[in-house]
């Protein structure tokens, strides 16, 4: 078993071991970045719903060039609401009305522009957490041919694992780069990577993600 270990003592691991939870998933030939919500609104510190992800944003770029290097697709996500969602439509916003300030054509929907997104890269608009809901994200993984899905972004706590959770649900497993996510406070992001790495996906650090990444060939990572 591979139970991630931060927060949490030997109790908890070895309980969550006795379930039978956080066995190692394989690992494809033809992997995907899915870059969730790394836009302006929540990179950026200057505004309600951001923090400073500096680092992850860095990770990011990292890992997106070496998906560049063997032709693996990139692909993108915003959450972006107009104005029927702000004024009652979405019950996300019932509850967390201060996702409101990500309005349709607004900076704070934009892309991270420090990200080397390319024209060619798939951009998800989504209301909701998951990339997967309400979207055509599973559609177009599969017509990529697409076998893993790496998953990185912001929050861990939300769209992250709302992200991972239907991605398995999909049918691709899952990889998260552990620095390469990250959340607006330490306990949530730590709790959710546990609780991931248990039941959904591994969680790995940057650097194990992009030796497998860099394992691969451009012949292998095209469609077949």
């Amino acid at each position: 078993m591979q139970c991630f270990r931060s927060m949490y003592d030997d109790e908890t691991d070895a309980t969550y071991e006795r379930a039978g939870f956080g066995a190692q998933v394989e690992r494809g030939s033809r992997p995907a970045i899915v870059v969730v919500d790394l836009s302006r609104g929540f990179t950026e510190q200057r505004f309600p719903t951001g923090s400073d992800l500096t680092a992850v944003v860095e990770a990011n770029v990292a890992l997106i060039a070496a998906a560049r290097a063997i032709a693996a697709p990139v692909l993108f996500t915003t959450i972006a609401f107009d104005e029927a969602d702000v004024n009652g439509a979405c019950a996300w916003l019932r509850k967390a009305p201060g996702l409101g300030v990500l309005r349709e054509g607004s900076e704070l929907v934009e892309i991270d522009p420090r990200l080397p997104r390319e024209p060619g890269d798939p951009l998800v608009v989504k209301r909701g957490a998951s990339a997967f809901f309400g979207t055509s994200l599973a559609a177009t993984l599969v017509a990529l041919g697409v076998d893993t899905v790496i998953v990185t972004g912001a929050v861990t706590s939300g769209c992250v694992r709302a992200t991972a959770v239907d991605a398995v649900q999909s049918g691709f497993p899952v990889l998260v780069p552990r620095e390469a996510v990250g959340d607006r406070a330490q306990g949530p992001h730590e709790a959710n990577l546990f609780d991931i790495q248990a039941k959904y996906g591994d969680v790995l650090p940057v650097a194990e993600v992009l030796a497998y990444l860099s394992s691969l060939t451009p012949t292998e990572t095209r469609r077949r």
